[in-house]
This record gives structure tokens, C-alpha cells and sequence, in this order.
């Protein structure tokens, strides 16, 4: 060989296109997740490449949830979009409505060729990220749902059964008042108002938040959530407020901090809240789920859920496609789900790793995933409590959190409230509807 021809093969070898040899494929995933679980889903994706050569699941941060969606979009119109972005369930009706920007999973499955049975994701979840032909535009991932902790040596203290957290509203206001007496500052607070107390509470309830199930059917959509029930139930948290037996501590996740450090004894949270509140207690709680009326015809239902979903984006080459239908074939295992959710306290999205979970035993170390899990399997989901497909959601919880603040300190009525919490929301809904049309 001559020594031109050695330079050559040299060259082919160091730009790694010698025969045999083959370029890995890239798979951006956009995410928003941090700390802890940041760290576990970076590991999911290490773990899927380390399995295979083809594909490289390449994860990045982006910050919260409605940044991180901005971006993508941004993104998108410039042409450089990641494969998977990681968007929260108040998204969903946002990126369906970003015509040409996303391809819906279930035909990234099949183009792919992966296996992808619908049915074997858990059905409040599959139902929430589904068309109205029963296909999964969206593949689960992070997911939660509502569930009631509780402070047991509080409840010891208080002379309160500790196997017996309060099952209905009134149980709840007589434990409450029970723990005040026995010294307790802070019986009751609650996280995520409107994704709890509104939301979650009108489908336990099995009322309609919206119309057009709940906005399901369309754009033509206006709020629901001011009707008597839901006006009874703000009525009574005004009530237990000035009695001090609700302490308002503010609209997103900080109210658990209350109940970690021991002030508050009961909180309704997140299911996903388990991991941290559990980490950092220095107390025995237990974990329930959502009080109901005891009154309402069919009550309890089923609850919704929270967390995020991973979305395709468009405008991706076929190889990369591929990618992604591999890793969320690999993502939707039961072994990689159970994994998740032990790690995380998230819920696994499919009943095969539900009852992997259950056949290792390890439900009893994750009440919130046994109890989350029940309450969305409770009953099967109807119009009012399959989820809540809303445009400009953020915007409508802002303006809910407005107007219960305004009740909780007592310049307005519950009724005065969320009659206001409507029609401002249905002027968000309306503009949706406009630039969407």
C-alpha cells in the first residue's frame, strides 16, 4: 500500500466512517425536573443508551415547565426544536392547538415499529393525553394525582384514631377542631389550590369544571366551577379559615413545607410530594385519600392527575423518530415505571408496573402511590372527571388563586369569588378559542 494510500485509510478511520462503523443518533429531551429528580430521570436516559448503540438520548434542562414550553416553540419556528419536550398536563391543550408542531405518539409508535397498546396504560391517565378517537397524543411520564397526609403522632396527641384519617368533609372539620383543642396551630393546609380543591374536587364529586367535557369537546368551551357544591366547599374552607382551622400558605407547593416542619398536621398535596415529605419528617404520618361528601350521589369518583407528559415535536429526521420510539418503548416497562416511582414517589402509568410494585412488596413503603393509584381507579372516568383540556390554563388558576385569596381574607364571598374566578377565566378561554381558530 502506498503511503498516500495509508494516509487515506487513516483519515476514513479517524472520522470514524471506517466499514462497520456507524454514527449514533442523537435524541434531544427536553426536561424540567430538578434536584433529585432531575437526577433519576438523567439516569433513565444513561441507563437506555448503555443498553444499546444506536440511539443516544441526550436529556437537557430548560427550566420551569412554562419556560421550557416557550422555548421549544421558539424553537420549533426556528428550526431547531429538540425531539421530546417535557410539558405539564395544563399544556395539553396548548401544544394540540400548535398546529404542524407536534406528531402525536401513537404514530411515532407505529412508524417506528414498537409495540404500543393504549390499554395498557392506566385509564385516568391514558384518557387525558387522548384525542377524541381513544389515540395517546402524549406519552405519561411524570404523574400524580391528589392525596390527603396526615400527622399521626398529631392525631395521637388530638386522641384521634391514628389508622382513621377523616374519610368525608365533615369527619375532616371534626378531627380538625379536635386537633386546635389539643394545641395544634395549623390542623389543616392545603397545596395547589385549584388543581385540588377545584379541580380535583369536581371530579371526585363527578361535576363538570368546564363544559364541553370539560373542554374536551372543543374550543367552544366556558367554565363550570362555580355551582353549588363547589361554592358550599369554598364556603366551608372560608369558614374553617377564620376558625383557624385552615392556614392558608400560599398557592403552589410551600404548604407542605408547613407539615414537614411539623406546624401543620393535615395537608393535601401531591402524591408526588411523598419522597420529600417523607425524607425530611421527623414525625409517623399516613397517607389517605381525599375527604368527599358524604351526601353526593356517587361520590367519591375518580381524581385527575398532575405532572407532565413527553410530547414529539415535528420536523425531526426518520432516524431520530425511531430513537424516540425505541426509548419510550423502554421508558413504558414495567420494571423502568416501578423503578420510577419508587425513586420518585410519581405514579407508574401502567397497571403492569402498578402490580409489579404490588408482587415485590413494595406498596407498603409507597402509600401514596397504592392510595393515588386507587383513587384514580376508583371508578371509571366519566365527561367530568377524564381531566381537563383548557386553553390558557395557567392563566385561569392564576386567576383563580386571585379570587380565593380574596375569600380567604374575607373581601369577598366564596359564591362572589368564583363567580369572578368564571367569568374572568371564560375571557382567557375566549382568546384561546380566538387565536386558535
Amino acid at each position: 500500500m502506498s503511503r498516500y494510500a495509508s494516509l487515506i485509510v487513516v483519515a476514513v478511520l479517524a472520522l470514524g466512517l471506517a466499514p462497520g462503523a456507524h454514527a449514533v443518533t442523537e435524541v434531544q429531551w427536553w426536561y424540567s425536573n430538578t434536584g433529585a429528580l432531575g437526577k433519576e430521570l438523567n439516569k433513565i436516559a444513561t441507563d437506555f443508551n448503555a443498553r444499546q448503540s444506536d440511539y443516544k438520548i441526550v436529556p437537557v434542562f430548560k427550566g420551569g415547565y412554562a419556560d421550557s414550553m416557550a422555548a421549544a416553540i421558539a424553537a420549533f419556528r426556528a428550526g431547531k426544536a429538540p425531539a421530546i419536550l417535557q410539558v405539564f398536563e395544563v399544556g395539553t391543550a396548548t401544544m394540540m392547538a400548535a398546529k404542524g408542531a407536534i406528531v402525536p405518539v401513537y404514530k411515532v409508535m407505529k412508524e417506528g415499529g414498537e409495540k404500543f397498546d393504549p390499554n395498557a396504560y392506566i385509564p385516568a391517565i391514558r384518557t387525558y393525553f387522548s384525542d377524541s378517537h381513544g389515540r395517546m397524543l402524549s406519552l405519561p411520564f411524570n404523574i400524580s394525582t391528589p392525596v390527603f397526609y396526615y400527622n399521626k403522632d398529631a392525631f395521637a396527641k388530638a386522641g384521634l384514631d391514628t389508622a382513621k384519617p377523616p374519610a368525608t368533609w365533615p369527619e375532616f372539620a371534626k378531627d380538625a377542631e379536635k386537633l386546635k383543642a389539643a394545641g395544634v396551630s395549623c390542623p389543616f393546609t392545603t397545596a395547589w389550590l385549584s388543581w385540588i380543591q377545584l379541580e380535583n374536587f369536581s371530579a371526585w364529586h363527578n361535576l363538570p369544571f368546564a363544559s364541553n367535557h370539560n373542554g374536551f369537546g372543543g374550543l367552544n368551551t366556558r367554565l363550570r366551577f362555580n355551582g353549588p357544591l363547589q361554592v358550599r366547599h369554598i364556603t366551608n374552607l372560608a369558614k374553617w379559615h377564620s376558625e383557624g382551622l385552615f392556614v392558608y400558605g400560599g398557592r403552589h407547593s410551600g404548604p407542605e413545607a408547613m407539615m414537614i416542619s411539623g406546624k401543620c398536621a393535615m395537608l393535601t398535596s401531591s402524591s408526588g410530594a411523598y419522597g420529600k415529605i417523607v425524607s425530611r419528617a421527623k414525625f409517623k404520618f399516613g397517607v389517605a385519600p381525599l375527604p368527599y361528601y358524604p351526601d353526593v350521589k356517587g361520590a367519591p369518583q375518580n381524581t385527575i392527575i398532575g405532572g407532565a407528559t413527553l410530547w414529539v415535536m415535528a420536523g425531526q429526521p426518520k432516524d431520530v423518530y425511531k430513537g424516540v420510539a425505541k426509548f419510550f418503548a423502554y421508558l413504558s416497562t414495567p420494571a423502568v415505571q416501578a423503578e420510577w416511582a419508587e425513586k420518585t414517589g410519581y405514579l407508574p402509568v401502567t397497571k403492569a408496573a402498578f402490580d409489579l410494585l404490588k408482587k415485590q412488596g413494595k406498596l407498603d413503603q409507597l402509600p401514596s402511590v397504592d392510595v393515588g393509584i386507587r383513587e384514580l381507579n376508583n371508578k371509571a372516568p366519566t365527561a367530568n372527571s377524564k381531566g381537563l383540556r383548557l386553553g390558557n390554563f395557567l392563566q385561569i388558576r392564576s386567576v383563580i388563586d386571585d379570587q380565593l385569596e380574596a375569600v380567604w381574607s374575607g373581601k369577598k364571598t366564596a359564591k362572589q369569588g368564583l363567580d369572578e374566578a368564571v367569568s374572568r377565566g371564560d375571557t382567557w378561554l375566549a382568546k384561546f378559542a380566538a387565536a386558535n381558530k
